[in-house]
């Protein structure tokens, strides 16, 4: 499906420089959007918004469907009369990188508690709006709140480290959980209802201003998630529910022996066999998020790289093909014809450009990528087609000043070249060569914007720690910064009323 000629910027939720020491959907969120529209920009791609697991990935969510409790707002809850604005007081402030232990021992107690308050004491209004909610989101809401639940009683042990009873989800046992933890359970209900709803005035807010999101879809799912414990039949695993195969990637660019992501795998066969359902349930929850959606690792949709779960590295795996096209045929028989992006970096073999092709799906270039080798020029602008979304760098990539500061000799000559650079700073040459090539979408990291160099990098893929936490400084956004950007973007044709003309022939 061809998307409009636009830009916009690439900036996770968490980065926002809110009250709390993460980024959430309060003021902050509401002042970006405004510099992305003095920007011209009218695109915002976030990554999931699930909530995170281990080493606080988006891309390794404790489920596919809800939202992170940390990208609430507690002001705008206060606001609401969920709870007292002064027990708001001694959080983190709104500089400097998350500290994800610190926000999460101060922050998550705060929005449980005023959850509790809303679940005790609440208008006629608002509780049927909360209810319909809960009717609305029953296919994963449900599962979710016991999971969370179970999780927190059992001390956050994995869920295949639970009682049998539990772990294997016997009726009973959960019978037995409704009746003693209702309270709790309908906690976690409301604060998916308090994310739902703020998540769903921002994006009002936004589409007023003409902006839209482009959320991320991961691939896959982590294996301690309310998912496969729901749902383990539609994963690879052994009698005693421990993965067999795990999911990752082959030795490339980002590391030398692979990436071990370790997500369980798919039993694609399973999944056919009941007309992808988990799936179509799954991108129905994400349309009701974002109006472009991105499918991670698209190259898995046709082949996935299956790794033995005893391997520590990606070495040792095989690829396995997948049924890409039933599945996009089936999603849309059911819901219509899709927006999506397909991430095709990486290895790509002539079968998934073909799987993209065959659904009209935008593909994606990465300048940075362009200058290493001739080969790599299928990422330089002059490559470029219509359908396709070009960026600076995504989430994975250094900044593009980063980048630059670490680059060879080789790529240094070929970026000197390629945009006549003359002694200043690479970073807005390269953003305009993205901008004024022929891509009809054009995104750019808020680091590249703002010049940051390597210490501004949001993922360091095969690094298990220490990623995800770089916010941008109160203020960086200016309004100086802004008309330069829209500069940039009305020359190129990507603002509104170029959008228009080109619209009406």
């Amino acid at each position: 499906m061809p998307l409009e000629r636009s830009s916009g910027l690439l900036l996770h939720i968490s980065s926002l420089p809110s009250y709390g020491g993460i980024g959430d959907m309060g003021p902050a969120a509401y002042a970006f959007a405004d510099f992305l529209a003095a920007s011209k920009q009218r695109l915002w791609q976030v990554l999931p918004l699930s909530p995170t697991g281990y080493g606080n990935s988006p891309y390794a969510a404790l489920s596919a469907f809800a939202g992170n409790p940390l990208l609430v707002s507690l002001e705008f809850l206060a606001d609401r009369g969920w709870i007292d604005g002064e027990r708001l007081e001694g959080l983190p402030g709104r500089s400097g990188n998350v500290d994800f232990e610190q926000v999460a021992a101060k922050k998550i107690p705060l929005v449980e508690e005023a959850a509790r308050n809303f679940v005790q004491k609440h208008s006629a209004e608002e509780w049927t709006r909360f209810e319909g909610f809960c009717r609305e989101n029953a296919t994963w809401l449900d599962a979710w709140a016991q999971y969370l639940v179970l999780r927190r009683k059992f001390n956050y042990a994995s869920w295949n480290e639970w009682p049998s009873e539990l772990k294997h989800r016997e009726p009973q046992a959960l019978d037995q959980l409704r009746a003693e933890h209702a309270e709790d359970l309908a906690v976690e209900q409301a604060i998916q209802f308090a994310f739902d709803e703020q998540w769903r005035a921002l994006r009002e807010y936004c589409a007023k201003r003409d902006i839209r999101f482009i959320g991320d879809v991961a691939i896959f799912v982590n294996y301690d998630s309310a998912d496969v414990w729901t749902h383990p039949e539609l994963f690879e695993l052994r009698e005693d529910l421990s993965p067999i195969r795990v999911a990752g990637v082959p030795p490339d660019y980002f590391s030398v022996t692979g990436q071990r992501w370790g997500n369980p795998l798919y039993k694609w066969d399973v999944l056919e066999q009941r007309g992808f359902a988990w799936w179509v349930d799954r991108i129905r929850r994400s349309r009701s998020l974002y109006d472009i959606m991105r499918l991670d690792h698209f190259r898995g949709f046709e082949a996935y790289w299956s790794i033995p779960a005893e391997d520590e590295t990606a070495v040792n795996g095989t690829w396995v093909k997948a049924p890409g096209a039933a599945l996009f045929e089936r999603l849309r028989h059911e819901l219509g014809e899709l927006p999506f992006v397909a991430e095709d970096l990486g290895m790509i073999t002539k079968e998934v450009d073909a799987l993209r092709e065959a659904f009209g799906l935008p593909g994606m270039k990465v300048i940075q990528f362009g200058f290493s080798a001739r080969g790599a020029h299928i990422h330089l602008p002059h490559h470029y087609v219509p359908n396709t979304v070009a960026y600076t760098g995504t989430h994975d990539n250094d900044t593009t000043r980063g980048w630059w500061e670490t680059a060879s000799e080789t790529e240094k000559a070929a970026v000197v070249a390629y945009v006549a650079l003359d002694g200043g700073s690479v970073v807005w040459p390269l953003i305009r060569a993205a901008e004024t090539s022929v891509a009809d979408t054009c995104l750019v990291p808020v680091q590249d914007i703002l010049e940051l160099d390597g210490a501004a990098r949001m993922n360091v893929p095969s690094r298990p720690q220490g990623n995800w936490s770089w916010r941008y400084e109160e203020n960086a956004l200016t309004p100086a910064l802004a008309e330069k950007l829209a500069a940039v973007t009305t020359a190129a044709d990507r603002d509104k009323a170029a959008a228009a003309e080109l619209a009406a022939g």
